[in-house]
């Protein structure tokens, strides 16, 4: 491993073991680091990036997920001083800092001289989970959709990631995102209510660990809005993703989008946590 600072070294495949034991911790919270260090192996090639551990009497405290997204790990104050001391120094390269709000935030603070500005800072996102079939009635019509699917599909995941995060997907060319979006449908993960083919819901399973699964791109067409659709779709997705991906189901989503809150709960997720989410 090479040490980078005092406190703060580079985590290898030799490291897997206790990244693991890491996020264990909290596995809903950590379920991103998680699934990248189970898919990567912590092969910095097979990253995109680094993680970074911080590290006191050689015990692994925190660590620092550090690619396309920044994610700080069980990230301790201490650990936060450290990573930010760290990432200062360094261009950005990330598009997004994501995590608990509480590690989030003031390694923002310690970043924004030299990273800023942010094009947005979401602040206070509640963290949602549900592990029991939801109460209300799935949605029958929601079905899991198949590689054969990605024309129809894909159209709806640029206008989601358009409208939830203000930039098109697209910029640098579609052939990343349409990637993407191909290698969930082929793992099964993407959910749809389709009416005459058209998307009138979605939502994808966007990452998946032996005990959780993380819910992404919750989107109902503008045209169907207000009817009522989002809840027993959600309860549809929650009852397959419970059923044949992990035990517990999550997702984040921002504090003031009322409507999204009310169909959550009634779909039986309950706040577990709160994230924070600073976009470039």
């Amino acid at each position: 491993m090479l040490r980078t600072s005092r406190r703060v070294i580079d985590l290898g495949p030799a490291d897997l073991p206790r990244v693991r034991r890491l996020c264990a911790r909290n596995p809903t919270v950590n379920a991103f680091v998680e699934h990248r260090a189970h898919v990567t192996g912590l092969d910095q090639r097979r990253l995109g990036g680094s993680v970074w551990g911080y590290v006191e009497q050689g015990e692994l405290l925190s660590a620092c997920h550090v690619g396309a997204n920044l994610v700080p790990v069980e990230a301790t104050p201490q650990a936060v001083a450290a990573f930010g001391e760290q990432a200062a120094a360094l261009d950005r390269t990330c598009s997004s800092m994501v995590g608990p709000a509480c590690a989030v935030l003031p390694l923002w603070e310690l970043l924004e001289a030299s990273w800023g500005p942010a094009r947005e800072v979401r602040a206070e996102q509640p963290f949602l989970a549900v592990d029991t079939v939801p109460a209300i009635r799935p949605d029958p019509a929601v079905r899991r959709l198949g590689i054969d699917e990605l024309d129809l599909l894909y159209p709806a995941s640029v206008a989601m990631f358009t409208e939830e995060v203000g930039v098109s997907p697209e910029l640098e060319g579609p052939s990343y995102y349409r990637a993407r979006v191909a290698q969930l449908l082929t793992r099964g993960w993407c959910f749809a209510r389709v009416e005459r083919d058209r998307i009138v819901f979605k939502a994808e399973v966007g990452l998946a660990t032996s005990g959780v699964c993380q819910v992404q791109g919750v989107y109902v067409d503008p045209e169907f809005r207000g009817r009522g659709i989002a809840a027993p779709a959600m309860a549809a997705v929650v009852s397959m993703a419970l059923a044949s991906i992990a035990p517990v189901v999550t997702l984040y989503v921002n504090a003031g989008n009322v409507a999204a809150r009310a169909a959550y709960a009634r779909t039986g997720f309950v706040q577990t946590a709160t994230f924070s989410t600073v976009l470039f």
